[in-house]
């Protein structure tokens, strides 16, 4: 491809939001220049630790961590962090001589993309939400593009850099080969019936779980499906609670749903969560959605990623504080509705941006090429 070798630095985490993106656009690279070198960059103590290598890639660790907005004397010691961060960053980058920086995002990839910026090594960032994170929005004054998943982002970035890409998603989602009878049947659950499949990530999400909780008996009478991702934290005790009330029968449990292209493929309405990530996953599934956003997120990005889709008749949005009262409820009419299925279904696939991670990865070679 090149006379020189490809060496590339990828750099975010802290949160598990930013990691497979990350890994995706380095799987993209690999798959275009087999022999590029790789080198992550993370914060120590974080999941990136050991989901990187798992995934084939070595990484270098940073004594970086994000700003504690609940206990503020814990960021004290954030100046001598970053300072020591930078130290670290700019010892790595020497060694490793990348001709380009990657940031996905996130307090980890700011030390990394901050110092290639000063030894003049052209950076590029990758936004996944709709409300750019911080770190992002500081780094872009001197990337040399800004890959972005929604429209609007000149209100953050340099409107001259952005390119429209999306978010890469996982591939298992797109490739499942099952039918929908197929995957109802692989879970044990009765094909004839609309399904509804609540997903709260892999630890799961109390306002869903205590949702479902609430309304055991509309849930027993409605005639729809759920299958129900608890999450591992909340799952013994769920199950216990279900001992008592009484488990409908068409309420499948599970902690942890390994394949989540059936699961997808199965449901014919999900209840998630309104992570980058999993928004654009609905998109390119084309799946309709009702979306809770987590009010736990740094300025409040899950809002603003549902709200891109509702305003475009994408998607419905229950707030966190009104899940408990009316999630349940709205579920069991729109999964009814087949008018108004097929109406999300249309308008989420107009938003979907395909093959996100191979087009960030040819930006990143021609970047790199340039130097």
């Amino acid at each position: 491809m090149q006379d020189k070798e490809l060496r590339v630095v990828i750099s975010g985490g802290g949160t598990g939001g930013h990691i497979f993106p990350a890994v995706s656009i380095a799987n993209a690279i690999r798959s275009i220049c087999p022999d590029a070198k790789i080198l992550f960059v993370g914060a120590q103590g974080r999941m990136e630790m050991q989901r990187v290598p798992a995934a084939g890639y070595d990484i270098k660790g940073l004594p970086i961590s994000g700003f504690d907005r609940k206990n503020l004397l814990k960021n004290i010691g954030l100046p001598f962090k970053l300072l020591r961060s930078w130290a670290m960053a700019h010892s790595i980058l020497r060694k490793f001589k990348p001709q380009v920086a990657v940031g996905v995002g996130g307090y980890a990839s700011y030390p990394t993309l901050k110092v290639a910026s000063w030894m003049n090594i052209p950076t590029l960032i990758q936004e996944q939400n709709s409300f750019a994170g911080k770190a992002n929005i500081r780094l872009a004054k001197k990337a040399a593009c800004c890959c972005v998943a929604f429209e609007g982002m000149e209100r953050f970035f340099p409107a001259d850099r952005i390119m429209l890409t999306g978010n890469p998603v996982r591939k298992q989602m797109l490739e499942t080969t099952l039918t929908r009878e197929q995957a109802i049947n692989s879970l044990g659950l009765d094909p004839e019936k609309k399904t509804v499949l609540i997903v709260g990530g892999s630890l799961g999400a109390r306002t869903l779980n205590e949702s479902v909780l609430a309304h055991l008996d509309d849930i027993k009478s409605s005639g729809v499906q759920f299958i129900w991702q608890t999450g591992k934290y909340y799952h013994a005790s769920i199950l216990d609670e279900l001992k008592v009330k009484g488990q409908p029968e068409g309420l499948k449990v599970m902690d942890f749903i390994t394949d989540m292209g059936a699961a997808y493929r199965a449901a014919d309405l999900v209840i998630s969560r309104a992570g980058a990530s999993s928004v654009s996953e609905f998109c390119l599934i084309g799946k309709p959605v009702i979306m809770v956003p987590s009010p736990n997120v740094t300025e409040d990005h899950q809002t603003k990623n549902a709200m891109a889709l509702v305003n475009k008749q994408a998607a419905l949005i229950v707030k966190d504080a009104e899940a408990k009262e009316q999630l349940i409820g709205l579920a069991i009419s729109t999964v009814k509705d087949d008018d108004k299925l097929r109406s999300l279904s249309e308008n989420v696939l107009k938003l979907a941006l395909p093959d996100s991670a191979d087009i960030i990865a040819r930006e990143v070679i021609k970047i790199a090429q340039n130097q």
